[in-house]
């Protein structure tokens, strides 16, 4: 479960400590110091997940937090808070604030490990190598094969994605940009008709199962997973 992580931290010792366990744990790690150099790279890159230490030069960690999660762009996003303040009203604020995880100093790695493991498992069940399985439709995302209804279905590596993301979030409707920061990233340049693109190409190859009915077009609002019909 290789994630992208943005950890904002301005303790040279710790940064350093924590990007070289993620790295051992198979994560890519971008850091930044301070609110203000973590804002600016999130302007161009989405990452997977944020660790976001409390005590921060300049705008506190906890004020970041709030004004992420007043962006829509960034509400998907799983932060977890990293901090000294260990008292049960700390907590509370950090959570009420949006963080999905709160973790005191000091942590082992390996504690850190298993809670972004676990956050991804809840806010992103799509970078996840857990077999889904919805609908007659059975995804595995280890050996990349699908199949509906025992019949081996045959889909290029951006329908995959695209396919894994919905059936990880289905009843959700997604508009198009949604789609593009959440199945191909914002490292990529792509145009919001590239997503219609690709649907046609997901229902096509859905239709030897009879399930390209589950790819739905929501009118003037974008697209959805549904076995419901309608």
């Amino acid at each position: 479960m290789a994630a992208n992580i943005l950890l904002v931290e301005d303790e040279p010792g710790i940064q350093e400590l924590l990007k070289f366990n993620l790295a051992q744990a198979g994560h890519r790690v971008t850091a930044a110091g301070d609110a203000e150099h973590a804002l600016k790279f999130l302007k161009t890159t989405l990452p997977d997940v944020i660790l976001l230490d409390w005590m921060l030069p300049g705008m506190s960690g906890i004020d970041l937090c709030r004004r992420l999660r007043g962006d829509a762009r960034y509400q998907p996003v799983p932060i977890i808070m990293l901090t000294a303040r260990g008292e049960e009203r700390d907590k509370v604020l950090g959570l009420d604030t949006g963080a999905d995880d709160y973790i005191t100093k000091p942590f082992s790695p390996r504690e850190l490990v298993s809670r972004i493991k676990a956050v991804l498992r809840r806010r992103a069940p799509q970078m996840t190598e857990e077999v889904v399985e919805l609908g007659g439709l059975r995804l595995d995302p280890v050996s990349h094969r699908v199949q509906g209804n025992g019949i081996a279905l045959e889909l290029g590596p951006t329908e995959f994605r695209l396919l894994h993301f919905f059936m990880t979030h289905p009843e959700r409707v997604y508009t198009r940009p949604q789609l593009l920061d959440q199945v191909w990233g914002d490292d990529v340049f792509v145009e919001e008709r590239t997503v219609d693109v690709h649907i046609r190409r997901l229902r096509l190859a859905l239709e030897p199962s009879a399930h390209a009915a589950l790819i739905q077009t929501v009118r003037g609002s974008g697209y959805r997973f549904s076995t419901e019909v309608g």
